[in-house]
């Protein structure tokens, strides 16, 4: 038999539905971390099933870091201006600013990285591993695996996330439509470093004046 005190404390852990948190503890037979995994598997199955829905309301967050020395601008849509206002929505949103503040990414997801960005670093990676002198079919593979190491370092939705590491952007994401019912999406962001990308225009306007000279 299900204790209503258990139902209740697992609600408060995951944020699920009381009828969902009673038939997890009655599946799991009252074993309250397997029903925190059944729970879970659940909203991922169900947040799959919310992401092709249209998702045109959200907000746009600012967020300012180091007393003005880096400042994020993101997006986060959902399918509702109601659900925008939610409290859950606007916490999720607030603490994606501050991860892209402190783990520059530089896309969203693998389907916004350009391709000739993807094409150099495939032709780095590969010259990489030419110099293994390797079977053709194990380069591949290190290759590719550079490549999906490449996509966890700069694309948001594939970091692990700064506060818990064992989760990725992508996980709290599908975790916060499993809660709040709606599909929502990291649309875009921008993020500003003082200083960043100023000794570069320098040093390129310093090879244009010498070539000239030349």
């Amino acid at each position: 038999m299900v204790e209503a005190q258990d139902v209740k404390k697992l609600r408060e852990k995951t944020g699920a539905p009381m009828m969902d948190c009673k038939r997890a503890l009655q599946d799991t037979s009252g074993n309250f971390e397997k029903a925190i995994d059944y729970l879970r598997k659940k909203g991922m199955a169900d947040a799959s099933k919310k992401a092709g829905r249209v998702a045109a309301e959200g907000i746009v967050h600012s967020y300012i870091h180091g007393g003005g020395r880096i400042g994020v601008l993101v997006e986060v849509n959902c399918e509702t201006d109601f659900v925008a206002r939610n409290p859950d929505f606007q916490a999720f949103v607030k603490e994606i600013a501050l991860h892209i503040a402190a783990a520059h990414p530089q896309y969203v997801s693998e389907s916004d990285v350009p391709e000739e960005v993807l094409k150099r670093e495939k032709e780095i990676y590969l010259h990489q591993a030419k110099a293994s002198k390797k079977p053709q079919a194990v380069m591949d593979k290190m290759v590719e695996g550079k490549i999906q190491k490449f996509y966890d370092e700069v694309c948001l939705l594939r970091q692990p996330f700064i506060k818990d590491q064992d989760k990725t952007i992508s996980d709290l994401l599908k975790q916060l439509i499993a809660k709040i019912g709606e599909n929502c999406q990291i649309r875009r962001f921008v993020r500003y470093q003082v200083g960043e990308g100023i000794e570069k225009k320098v040093q390129n306007f310093a090879q244009e004046v010498a070539s000239q000279l030349k």
